[in-house]
């Protein structure tokens, strides 16, 4: 399901691949395109590095920050209420107040050298909790192996925000066995099958009025706003930091019900302070009042934004319907990324930012 309203003239261009390619010199859009292949492999690697369960667990803390948090969030939301026990994602250089010896802490830094992670990764130790380790090397995967630490290997090679598939997979793995959640193997299985289906209707091969090239083109030359609400909050987070990293552009992410208390009202001056865009970000097993909510406020706002997108999730299980809007919201970063003519791979801000705090 999209709901369309566009005031703007949409951006021209073509969107296929070979030009992609032509700005896209990491080649971010393989990347992005390989999310099942990415799915069916994180599944092998959390079986290959832990070999037993964790069932007298108190709960589950995700540690990380960017794109190595980002998956435990989505797999958070993919477990929605199957959740057994607490399971929380932390963005900090601590832990939360409550994590206790019981607690499995679940350290999430791509890279491994990531200075928020490894304080947290710390304090879990200091604390006595359990401790799992996700990344790619770096100090994090040294110290966690001289200490006797369960580490899951990634791939090398990535920017951190492409191995989302790996992060969430992580996330939800470990959730099954420490006893935070149930075990979504089979799901996750069957969801990489379903984004593959995906991936040939949105990709870069499929015709140019396709939903993930409409949308770029709908949202190019605004800043755009995107609400998510349960299941899809997290996902339109992802979609605002898939935009400002790969098309290097401003853009926010809401929350409803609490949009409509307070954001909803400035909309009204929309159109005086730039060009907006908005994007809902729809579940198709959303709770009606939430789904009349979505309806009803996409509309309102409609008349006052350059562009105005309402979208669902596709697919059966939470899994799947969680990676159809992550998939879709990754390609239209990088179609956005090709309309603006800029390479999507480099963070050079971020690379200037770690540099200096190295310095302090």
């Amino acid at each position: 399901m999209s709901d369309v309203s566009i005031t703007a003239t949409p951006a021209a261009g073509e969107l296929t691949r070979a030009a992609i390619a032509e700005i896209d010199a990491s080649d971010q859009l393989g990347d992005v395109l390989a999310l099942p292949e990415h799915l069916r492999d994180a599944v092998w690697r959390v079986e290959s590095a832990i070999m037993q369960d964790w069932d007298t667990s108190s709960g589950l803390v995700v540690a990380g920050m960017g794109g190595s948090a980002i998956g435990g969030a989505l797999a958070r939301a993919a477990l929605g209420d199957h959740t057994s026990r607490p399971f929380f994602v932390t963005r900090a250089y601590g832990l939360p107040t409550w994590t206790t010896p019981e607690t499995m802490v679940l350290c999430a830094s791509y890279s491994g050298d990531t200075e928020e992670t490894l304080a947290c990764y710390e304090s879990a130790g200091a604390l006595g909790a359990k401790r799992t380790v996700v990344t790619t090397g770096g100090r994090l995967a040294e110290m966690a192996r001289a200490e006797g630490v369960p580490v899951i290997p990634l791939p090398a090679g990535f920017e951190p925000r492409a191995a989302v598939a790996y992060m969430i997979v992580a996330a939800l793995e470990v959730a099954a066995l420490c006893g935070a959640g149930p075990r979504l193997t089979s799901e996750i299985d069957v969801a990489a099958s379903h984004t593959e289906q995906l991936v040939a209707e949105w990709g870069p091969d499929a015709p140019e009025d396709s939903l993930a090239k409409e949308i770029a083109r709908g949202l190019y030359g605004t800043t755009p706003v995107i609400a998510g609400a349960g299941l899809t909050t997290p996902i339109a987070y992802r979609w605002k930091t898939q935009i400002n990293e790969n098309a290097k552009q401003m853009a926010f992410a809401s929350e409803l019900p609490e949009l409509d208390h307070n954001e909803i009202i400035g909309w009204e001056g929309a159109q005086g302070s730039g060009r907006f865009s908005a994007v809902f970000l729809d579940d198709s097993d959303a709770h009606p009042r939430v789904k009349a909510r979505m309806e009803l406020t996409e509309q309102m706002i409609a008349g006052n934004a350059a562009a105005s997108f309402r979208l669902e999730t596709r697919g059966q299980t939470s899994i799947e319907r969680v990676i159809s809007l992550v998939l879709l919201g990754d390609l239209v970063s990088i179609y956005l990324a090709a309309l603006h003519g800029v390479d999507p791979g480099p963070v050079k801000a971020l690379d200037e930012l770690k540099a200096a705090l190295a310095q302090r």
